[in-house]
């Protein structure tokens, strides 16, 4: 089945994103969240990202209105029923995902695919709220998505070949590189490997090896990368990354991936990175 019509639900700053590289690939797009207020500020983002590139001369103000002109916003979840393919992008709280996916697959029609950008959650869990499983799989887009490459695409148990086709063929006419995730382990493939040496970062800094300026520093001269840990960590958020260590140590019973103290810490102080004004750096100064 070719993919024409794209749901996104959930309007936050992923979801937003996914819905406007999707709108820019061509596809109809539905927007939906639980308020309209919430779907209107994504719009608003998106309006404030093509003026800029209308600016540097990379879009036109007619693609702009062309573009916007193919999303579609929405606070009712039955907007989704002529969908061909729904990407998921709510809370990271696998009871309210399952009972999202158990509500979609009541309204959708029987051949549409399920798509979530979960960061962690197991895909398995979340398609057997469903009765096609086979038809859902795991789409991990990057913060955020106007900007980054990489797509993820995870099979859970049941995902067939079919829809690991329909979904990369969707992300890469969005102008993405997809890998596939085999099986469904906890942390996929980046978020593992990003795991692993941010916890590690953290133990230098706790061992007084090195302050966060020089363990960033020396990641990104060292290691080319563009932002160090604690950057990257700021920029997303301190507790998303504190959340998915929790994850991995629940999943795996192995203390490499318990959260560190001084991770712990920050979140109690309610430094939360760059939303917050301040993370591992200080944003207000």
């Amino acid at each position: 089945m070719e993919v024409k019509k794209v749901g996104v639900m959930g309007a936050g700053a992923m979801g937003g994103g996914i819905a406007q590289v999707a709108a820019q690939a061509g596809f109809q797009v539905v927007l939906n969240d639980i308020e309209l207020s919430f779907v209107e500020k994504a719009v608003s983002r998106m309006e404030t990202f093509f003026d800029k590139s209308i600016e540097k001369g990379k879009l036109t103000a007619e693609q702009k209105t062309e573009i916007l002109g193919r999303v579609n916003k929405s606070a009712n979840v039955n907007d989704f029923a002529d969908v061909e393919l729904v990407v998921e992008v709510i809370i990271e709280d696998l009871e309210i995902k399952k009972k999202a996916f158990s509500q979609l697959d009541d309204i959708c029609k029987p051949e549409a695919y399920f798509a979530t950008n979960t960061s962690s959650m197991p895909i398995t869990l979340l398609a057997s709220a469903t009765k096609r499983p086979e038809k859902v799989a795991g789409m991990h887009f990057f913060n955020p998505p106007p900007i980054m490459k990489l797509v993820e695409i995870i099979r859970g148990y049941y995902t067939d070949d079919s829809t690991v086709k329909v979904i990369s063929a969707v992300a890469e006419k969005m102008g993405k590189v997809t890998v596939e995730v085999k099986k469904d382990f906890p942390g996929f493939i980046v978020n593992r490997v990003m795991m692993a040496q941010y916890l590690e970062a953290i133990k230098l800094l706790e061992e007084g090896v090195a302050s966060p300026e020089d363990i960033d520093t020396a990641v990104k001269l060292g290691l080319n990368h563009p932002m160090g840990p604690f950057e990257l960590h700021d920029f997303t958020g301190t507790d998303i990354g504190y959340f998915v260590a929790e994850y991995l140590n629940d999943e795996f019973k192995d203390i490499r991936w318990n959260p560190p103290q001084t991770l712990k810490a920050l979140i109690r102080a309610g430094r939360l990175g760059r939303k917050t004004g301040a993370g591992w750096y200080d944003y207000n100064k």
